[in-house]
């Protein structure tokens, strides 16, 4: 169901209706989901923000918990909502669909949320936010489905059912069967259902002080570290938050790092974090546009290129990421993770190696990309693409995976998938400059 923007004419308020008090977590979880559907922050910056920081860790979990799920949920929560509405080709301002979802959300997958608390707190928050003459609607929907019977499993469902059931888009989900086949879409989606558990596919010894991160990430820049044991000058061209650049000065502590972003606030926020680590005095920090080779001097053995990307094989930590990407932005993605892989490789000295990586299951971000850099005059004679089997395997015979790293190699390439694999989804490419 799509929604109009917030609309700016207040509606009267009943001089007979008197406000009821909404609870602390519920307020702030719906202030940030307006903020979401404004385009005005991310969930994760705005759950760790002056909105939560008041909040008792009770009510800063549950407002957690009301933000990210509704998120998760929203097309689906959509499809329940619209057919419910008097005309189902309705369009809802923000505040009332907002409500609405926020409802939803507590009465279809919050079991220790007592219904009327989900119900009453949502039709208060309409009323709160300019949208009086929308309580009784929202009453009247939200009774609706919390007296409705649960849905029966179709013995077949299609691809634009299997999207709606599981809350993402459908012709992300249509991408995905075509390219990874029906199951795994299906665990996909699943996957991104889900709260993102604990780290959990490595296995380190209690006194390494490595940084906390997600198993992808961490993945990567182990990869990274493992393909050039013995490098002296290494680049992590798109660095923040910095958890890469710590694995790599902890796996090698000789080699001098530049790590760079070219976000200044962010850069600052990664040194605070590395200075929390005395491994790091290696790790140099610059504010850097990876589209454009560093001014530092020389050559570089081994650079990180963990370029931005759509971000789709993160939907579980990042929900809002699948109601705002569209197949168009892939190609203005592709575009500048091109001209970041040509500036990083335009660096690379010879018999040096490069790691390219997205968090993307989309392949014009991933394989077309290297396969295009590459075929580049300026390249195709002396940069080649490495297996990365034999990576993974010493990997696991070091004994740092918890369990083997099965089928997550296509050709000469990693890709790993969220609910298939451990942790998100990443892809990842090994480049060597011919000597």
């Amino acid at each position: 169901m799509k929604v109009p923007p917030l609309s700016r004419r207040p509606s009267q308020p009943r001089a007979s209706v008197q406000p009821k008090p909404i609870s602390p977590a519920r307020t702030a979880a719906f202030e940030i989901l307006m903020l979401v559907a404004e385009g005005k922050g991310n969930s994760d910056d705005l759950l760790h923000s002056s909105r939560t920081a008041q909040l008792s860790p009770e009510d800063r979990n549950l407002a957690t918990a009301l933000v990210l799920g509704t998120l998760r949920w929203q097309i689906a929560l959509d499809a329940k909502i619209q057919p419910l509405l008097q005309r189902p080709d309705q369009r809802l301002a923000e505040p009332v669909a907002i409500a609405l979802r926020l409802g939803a959300f507590q009465l279809v997958h919050l079991d220790r949320i007592p219904p009327h608390a989900a119900l009453n707190e949502s039709v208060e928050l309409t009323r709160a936010s300019g949208q009086a003459h929308a309580a009784g609607m929202v009453n009247a929907i939200l009774r609706k489905l919390a007296s409705a019977k649960p849905p029966g499993q179709p013995l077949h469902e299609s691809t634009a059912a299997i999207a709606r059931r599981l809350g993402h888009p459908q012709w992300l989900v249509e991408r995905w069967v075509a390219r990874y086949g029906r199951e795994a879409a299906i665990r996909i989606c699943e996957a991104g259902q889900r709260e993102p558990g604990e780290p959990s596919f490595f296995d380190e010894a209690p006194d390494v002080d490595l940084p906390r991160m997600d198993d992808g990430s961490r993945l990567v820049a182990e990869l990274a570290a493992a393909s050039v044991p013995q490098a002296e000058r290494i680049w992590d061209a798109c660095a923040a938050p910095g958890g890469k650049a710590l694995v790599l000065s902890h796996r090698l502590p000789s080699a001098t790092i530049l790590a760079s972003d070219v976000s200044a606030r962010r850069l600052g926020a990664m040194r605070t974090r590395l200075a929390q680590y005395s491994y790091a005095a290696n790790i140099q920090t610059e504010v850097v546009d990876a589209t454009v080779p560093p001014p530092s001097v020389g050559d570089f053995d081994l650079i990180l290129a963990d370029v931005p990307c759509s971000g789709t094989g993160t939907l579980a930590r990042n929900p809002e990421i699948r109601l705002r990407l569209e197949a168009s932005d892939l190609a203005r993605q592709a575009s500048r993770q091109c001209q970041i892989l040509r500036a990083a490789l335009s660096r690379l000295r010879p018999g040096g190696r490069l790691l390219y990586s997205t968090c993307s299951l989309e392949p014009e971000e991933c394989e077309q990309v290297v396969e295009a850099v590459t075929a580049e005059a300026e390249f195709a004679a002396t940069i080649r693409v490495l297996p990365l089997d034999p990576l993974l395997d010493g990997l696991t015979v070091s004994g740092r995976f918890r369990e083997p790293l099965a089928d997550a190699v296509r050709g000469a390439y990693l890709r790993t998938l969220p609910g298939v694999h451990p942790g998100d989804g990443f892809f990842a490419a090994l480049l060597e400059r011919s000597v």
